[in-house]
């Protein structure tokens, strides 16, 4: 069946709340934990990231997927319970949704209904900039477990990212909202240079709204946020913010606020446990999941190894034309971080005491910066390597991001003298260039890139 959930899905939200089916309670939730492997199995993927719709009522300046408008031929109301059933079969224990903005869509309580039916844990990403009190009333009656509202920083910095006037104080009232008709809620917030310093104060926020927990993670340059170099954090500034991550780590501990580091936030530094202690066992970065342990989801079917990157590398088809496990269990795009080994790292990720457990940190990262994975400039360890070889390290844009979403480009990786008066008498030290992608070079270290040149960056 084609259609798009437009078509497919007319009626109003009160409509969508009286087809809930009534149930006297709902089964417990699976946990994220999967068993070891029998020897030739494949892994189970423990949780799924599922785009519902690319329509959003935000316009995002530094929105990875450039979301909008819906994609063609999204999956209707029938096709998304059906997907729903084939992720339970293959042993997902929670299923996120995030957009676009998930809500656009009124099935979206359906949906999370029948995740809830099959077991397993609902969680929603949203930004919040409509999500009445009708809305999260709805969400909590299908058994949503979880929301996550989108705040990057102190209002006008959030509303100069979000790009609406209005976009923080909505997002407050949301989690108001989803507070008051009962659901625990959370915050994600992105790190870049507008937002990192405001982190603080927002933390302080959230322990007052009731926030249980709190998701940090770094911009990544794809998307419209490639269009933003002045946004992007560089990795010589690494260091100091993550002086004020660890603070920021013991002060949620005080406030009782749980706080979450993604994996593009590392790795291995001094204060790797104090950041990801509550967050696994060993207490440090486990390496890159997408396709190994997480799946993905585009609104149209297509299945991806991770929920923040697109294109040919990443994306192992139909869901409608392969069904979920095949794509699970063999699409090479998919595979792909399951079989690589320190022969696909490259430049100091390569020589990194850490190499073999980090392999070169997250790929939402590395991949739109350097074209592929296995060279990541992002990286507190390596910030610090290079400060005491009295070196730095930044990035600036050589190759203009695709059209569409997560569209990447390419930035060139410049290692210079940490002195300015060397900076300026020397000049660069060592230039790394993009490298082709996956699809070129599925395996190994690629080939360079010739860049093209400064990219335009409209800095306000």
């Amino acid at each position: 069946m084609v259609g798009t959930a437009t078509r497919d899905f007319p009626v109003k939200l009160e409509d969508a709340r009286r087809r809930l089916p009534i149930v006297d309670e709902l089964p417990p939730s699976r946990s994220r934990r999967v068993l070891p492997q029998a020897r030739g199995e494949a892994p189970k993927p423990r949780f799924a990231v599922w785009e519902l719709t690319l329509a959003c009522d935000h316009r995002c300046r530094h929105c990875g997927p450039r979301a909008g408008k819906p994609r063609d031929n999204e999956l209707t109301t029938e096709e998304c319970l059906q997907l729903v059933a084939e992720l339970a079969a293959i042993g997902v224990g929670e299923v996120s949704l995030i957009g676009g903005e998930p809500y656009l869509r009124n099935d979206f309580i359906l949906i999370i209904r029948a995740i809830r039916e099959h077991a397993m844990t609902a969680s929603m990403v949203t930004g919040g900039l409509n999500l009445t009190q009708a809305r999260a009333q709805a969400a909590v009656e299908a058994g949503i477990s979880n929301i996550s509202v989108s705040i990057d920083g102190l209002a006008p910095t959030h509303n100069y990212l979000r790009n609406h006037p209005d976009s923080f104080a909505r997002a407050v009232s949301a989690l108001r909202h989803l507070k008051a008709a009962g659901a625990t809620i959370s915050s994600n917030t992105q790190i870049n240079r507008k937002t990192w310093r405001e982190l603080p104060q927002l933390l302080e926020l959230f322990a007052k709204l009731g926030v249980y927990a709190w998701q940090i993670q770094l911009t990544s340059p794809h998307g419209n946020a490639a269009d933003l170099e002045h946004v992007l954090l560089q990795p010589y500034q690494l260091p100091e913010v993550f002086d004020l991550l660890a603070k920021l780590a013991d002060r949620a501990r005080q406030l009782g606020v749980r706080l979450i580091v993604a994996n593009s936030v590392g790795y291995f530094g001094p204060y790797a446990h104090r950041l990801r202690g509550n967050q696994n066992t060993c207490g440090h970065f486990l390496g890159c999941h997408a396709g190994a342990w997480h799946l993905a989801i585009e609104s149209d079917g297509n299945i991806k190894n991770c929920p923040s990157l697109g294109g040919p590398p990443n994306v192992g088809g139909s869901w409608r034309e392969h069904g979920l496990r095949d794509l699970w269990e063999r699409a090479p795009e998919i595979t792909y971080m399951r079989h690589r080994s320190r022969d696909e790292l490259w430049g100091y990720c390569r020589e990194c005491y850490y190499a073999t457990t980090c392999m070169g940190g997250c790929t939402s990262v590395s991949e739109p910066l350097m074209g592929r994975p296995g060279n990541n400039p992002m990286c507190h360890h390596r910030a610090l390597e290079m400060a005491a070889m009295g070196l730095r390290e930044r990035v600036e844009c050589s190759i203009k991001a695709e059209p569409g979403p997560f569209g990447q480009g390419g930035f060139r990786l410049i290692r210079e003298f940490a002195n300015p008066e060397l900076r300026e008498m020397f000049g660069p030290v060592q230039v790394d260039h993009p490298r082709t992608t996956r699809t070129v070079d599925r395996w190994g270290i690629g080939r360079e890139v010739a860049a093209a040149g400064a990219c335009d960056d409209p800095t306000p």
